[in-house]
């Protein structure tokens, strides 16, 4: 037994995107400016959510939710990704990868669930109108984004404790740029079919819903918009849910090759690929698709910098 204990891995070396020595600097310098502008977006689009008061209204709230988790997200995977270019040790430890995976899970659960309550947002905006300030109320909103993160905490919970019942003695090498539970599952030594059954029933229950609220939302949307047969009102509901739209599509086809799909027909270069999209390009682009597809938070931005200049 002790000699078993002694074998058990607890540091691991993450690949990364490339071991091509001539790729390191030139990918570092890309995702470092693609970091350093999702954070600005992120955490401007929340400052100027916050400091003005004429968008503090549902949309806008849940809009801060999610680009706090995409800033959230981003810091979690993208920082060492940067460090693992520039250095040739790329060790992570046991823990520093479980936490890594834990903080990940959230927030990426957090947004499937954000992007269908947003999703449902603005199904009541559209389809009942009258109903909205009635529906869509403070508290609900507020009760709606916490029960997100909540969600998301739970979910995380559930994948990071059957996690612990794997054992890691053979390969200490991790085919990816962060601590994902795939990737994990292909290295342990201890039989992760289980883990494998509890990702497919939980992970893909949480898409496919949240999926079909967007789905289901979105054409109540265009049916309702169809109907009223006004040209004004088609372009003002394509400009509300278009990005919308755009973001989800970007987001959840990844997602759902990653993790609902059968994991041998897939290779570990196109996970990275996979990957890249719900953790770098998403985050990247939210804040960029929300704030120039809305004019509210254009004329917010325009009066700010007004301010400051």
């Amino acid at each position: 037994m002790e000699k078993e204990n002694a074998t058990l891995l607890i540091e691991f070396v993450l690949t990364g995107l490339t071991d091509q020595p001539e790729w390191q600097i030139p990918l570092f310098l890309l995702f470092l400016v693609v970091y350093l502008i999702t954070m600005v977006g992120n955490i401007g689009l929340i400052t100027l959510i916050w400091n003005d008061p004429h968008l503090h209204s549902p949309m806008y709230l849940f809009l801060g939710c999610l680009a706090f988790v995409d800033a959230w997200l981003s810091s979690t995977v993208t920082p060492k990704m940067l460090v693992c270019f520039l250095t040739k040790i790329k060790m992570i430890s046991l823990s520093a990868c479980m936490i890594q995976f834990f903080s990940f899970a959230i927030s990426i659960t957090t947004e499937c669930f954000l992007l269908a309550t947003m999703a449902y947002d603005r199904y009541v905006a559209i389809c009942k109108p009258l109903l909205y300030p009635v529906i869509m109320t403070n508290r609900l909103c507020i009760q709606l984004s916490i029960w997100s993160f909540i969600g998301g905490l739970l979910h995380a919970l559930i994948h990071e404790s059957f996690l612990f019942r794997l054992t890691f003695c053979k390969s200490n090498i991790i085919h990816h740029f962060y601590c994902d539970i795939i990737p994990l599952f292909k290295i342990s030594c201890t039989d992760p079919s289980i883990n494998f059954l509890i990702v497919f029933i939980f992970s893909g229950s949480i898409q496919v819903v949240t999926i079909m609220t967007v789905l289901f939302s979105y054409t109540s949307v265009l049916f309702t918009v169809l109907k009223k047969k006004s040209i004004k009102g088609f372009r003002k509901a394509f400009s509300t849910c278009g990005a919308h739209l755009l973001s989800v599509s970007l987001y959840y086809g990844p997602l759902l090759f990653m993790y609902v799909h059968p994991r041998s027909l897939q290779a570990d270069d196109q996970d990275m690929i996979d990957s890249l999209f719900y953790t770098v390009i998403i985050p990247f682009l939210n804040p960029i698709i929300y704030s120039l597809r809305n004019k509210k938070v254009i004329d917010s931005m325009a009066k700010t910098l007004k301010g400051i200049c």
